[in-house]
């Protein structure tokens, strides 16, 4: 008899066959499917890839597909595959626990879909593997759960205003009426601001300069909040998303943001106004708005350059 402690280590597979209730169920599975991803929320996780490993053992109703042999009955093993890749596609996950969730809420939406075990392990971390494993089951003793596809956008979407907002505008004696005239405007509006005027480090590894460049901006962004109360610092999508629905004036903290997302800007921090842009692809914008003329400023197609308050 396998005690609990042995067990515990067993393949995804064998775990899935010795805590079988009821009525066996069919398995359909992916072992040692290998990726390599960012993910991690170390610091020395970032910017770097890394080997995955994934086994899911997915336990489904039966179906007659055998004895018909029609493919259009399976339960096919791209459902579990495919859960993966859009995880790994959709966003940076920090920890394992999250990416192991999301998969498993992914592949028991599907109506033959009963119960899921996936395990998934760091190859590179150590010199064995360190990992998470969890059993998600739609079956709650005699009762079926009901599990919706998740949905993305379940708001009507907001289309802000991204307003670019230059050191000549956040040092200028215009300032107020600048932020009266965003704030008074009908559509929601996120402020982006570019870095400090004051000098930062520069070191020999892009990606420290990559961060110290962003925090420079995070910088400006809470010195405009000091001067206008009405100015609030975010960093995450979900405050965004609030923010725009309340009337509340963002000013973009992007670190987070930048980092967390799979395919990064090819824009830096230093290059503000082409990250702002980048920025407003990322929220849908309605259009991004120049106060003033910015520095170096190129002629670019979804640009509007407003040059008074009272143009806004």
């Amino acid at each position: 008899m396998t005690d609990e402690t042995s067990l515990a280590f067993e393949r995804p597979e064998i775990r899935a066959a010795a805590t079988q209730k009821g009525n066996p169920l069919d398995r359909i599975s992916v072992r040692d499917f290998v990726k390599q991803v960012e993910i991690g929320a170390f610091q020395s996780e970032r910017g770097t890839l890394q080997r995955i490993m994934f086994n899911v053992v997915l336990e489904v109703a039966p179906s007659a597909a055998a004895k018909f042999d029609d493919v259009d009955q399976v339960l096919s093993y791209d459902t579990i595959t495919e859960a993966i890749e859009y995880q790994l596609s959709n966003a940076r996950i920090n920890l394992l626990e999250t990416l192991a969730e999301r998969i498993a809420d992914r592949v028991l939406i599907h109506p033959r879909a009963v119960r899921v075990f996936v395990r998934i392990e760091k190859l590179d971390r150590i010199p064995g593997s360190l990992g998470v494993e969890i059993v998600r089951a739609k079956i709650d003793g005699d009762n079926v759960l009901s599990l919706e596809p998740p949905t993305e956008n379940p708001d009507p979407t907001v289309n802000p205003l991204v307003v670019f907002l230059p050191n000549t505008v956040l040092h200028g004696d215009d300032l107020g009426a600048w932020l009266d005239a965003v704030h008074s405007h009908k559509t929601p509006a996120i402020i982006c601001v570019e870095p400090t005027v004051e000098h930062v480090p520069n070191t020999k590894n892009p990606l420290v300069n990559k961060r110290i460049g962003l925090l420079s901006i995070e910088q400006n962004a809470w010195v405009l909040a000091s001067k206008d109360n009405r100015c609030v610092v975010v960093d995450s999508r979900t405050e965004l998303d609030w923010a725009m629905k309340n009337g509340q004036l963002s000013v973009w903290a992007p670190s987070k943001i930048v980092l967390d997302t799979v395919a990064k800007p090819d824009a830096g921090p230093y290059a503000p106004l082409e990250l702002a842009q980048w920025f407003a692809q990322q929220v849908s914008a309605d259009r991004v708005m120049v106060l003033q003329d910015f520095q170096n400023m190129q002629e670019t197609t979804g640009l509007v350059v407003v040059k008074t308050p009272q143009a806004f």
